[in-house]
């Protein structure tokens, strides 16, 4: 949660408007309840999983009734938007692995240890929390495959509430020592967490590594088209090659990464008699290929019509060199 709040990521401000909302219930404030929730539904739309982990508590209360209509009449109009766009992004997803069903059997076995013997009404509200919301997005992805654990990562309320109310409990001298021991090796979790080194990627190294190995005029490729995100914050880097696939920027398209050519146009723009050296942006070894059109034609191009002339690894990126049979430096 700390990572996603220093990123100013939705996640962290999703699992506040859940447990927030969680709390307005238990007060039956349901107008309040409402505007929480949906707030938390815009921010990311599988906040909506907590509606189902709510009915446990309040199914009976025709004021949460109305709340939960309300929220999903708010969601609609941008679901109705966002399907339309589900492949694009999250067609890179594919269904969930053994670790996250093993990861997702540890949650649920720890909260059921934890909801043994607690109070009735606690468990109502945080068992249902802690296990719906990850265990039916698991279950809709094995049709479409839209898991990822951050997705759902505000059902950790539940399992929150489950430890607190367990410690509350406790009886004993040794209670808060052990909490003083767990707590040192959150501390230095919390300050890993504020250096470079935490994070999946580096986009300064990527950017360094690429100005290392290219020539101003070079071509540069990005697979996939999403690690574009790796140079936009580097303008005299990449200000200076010629991204190929870049059909429209980023600020004529009005998105995040700009809108790339067909894969025709990829294919061609990487033969132009032109084009000697592409410097390209790759995923980490081990990663998932992305299946697009676009994506294969990138991949099969540079492999039959160039030499791979260098790789150089960077945290969460690789940096590849290619160019022309003999033409490598």
């Amino acid at each position: 949660m700390q990572m996603y709040a220093q990123e100013g990521r939705s996640y962290a401000f999703v699992a506040a408007a859940v447990v927030w909302a969680t709390y307005l219930m238990l007060r039956e404030r349901w107008v309040g309840y409402a505007v929480v929730l949906a707030l938390g539904c815009w921010l990311h739309e599988f906040a909506v999983l907590a509606l189902p982990a709510h009915a446990f508590a309040a199914w009976r209360s025709r004021g949460w009734r109305l709340a939960a209509g309300a929220v999903v009449a708010a969601l609609l109009p941008l679901a109705l938007v966002s399907a339309r766009q589900a492949q694009q992004q999250l067609g890179w997803l594919g269904r969930p692995s053994w670790q996250d069903w093993t990861a997702y059997g540890v949650l649920a076995a720890v909260s059921l240890l934890l909801a043994r013997g607690a109070a009735r009404e606690l468990v109502r509200v945080a068992l249902p929390l802690a296990l719906l919301p990850p265990g039916l997005l698991l279950v809709i992805s094995l049709v479409h495959p839209w898991y990822v654990d951050r997705y759902v990562l505000y059902a950790l309320a539940g399992l929150a509430l489950l430890a607190g109310a367990r410690l509350a409990t406790a009886r004993g001298w040794w209670v808060w020592p052990l909490v003083g021991v767990l707590l040192v090796p959150v501390g230095f979790w919390s300050a890993w967490l504020r250096t470079p080194e935490s994070r999946k990627d580096d986009a300064r190294a990527v950017a360094a590594a690429v100005a290392e190995v290219a020539r101003p005029g070079d071509a540069v490729l990005f697979l996939p088209s999403r690690r574009r995100a790796w140079l936009l914050s580097s303008p005299e880097t990449y200000g200076s090659l010629r991204d190929l696939a870049l059909s429209r920027t980023p600020a004529a398209s009005r998105s995040l990464q700009g809108v790339e050519r067909t894969p025709e146009e990829i294919r061609a723009a990487l033969l132009d008699p032109a084009v000697d050296r592409v410097v390209a942006l790759l995923d980490p070894v081990g990663q998932p290929l992305d299946g697009y059109p676009a994506e294969a034609v990138k991949r099969q191009t540079l492999v039959s019509s160039f030499d791979l002339c260098s790789v150089t690894d960077v945290r969460g990126a690789r940096v590849a060199l290619f160019a022309r049979a003999g033409d490598c430096p």
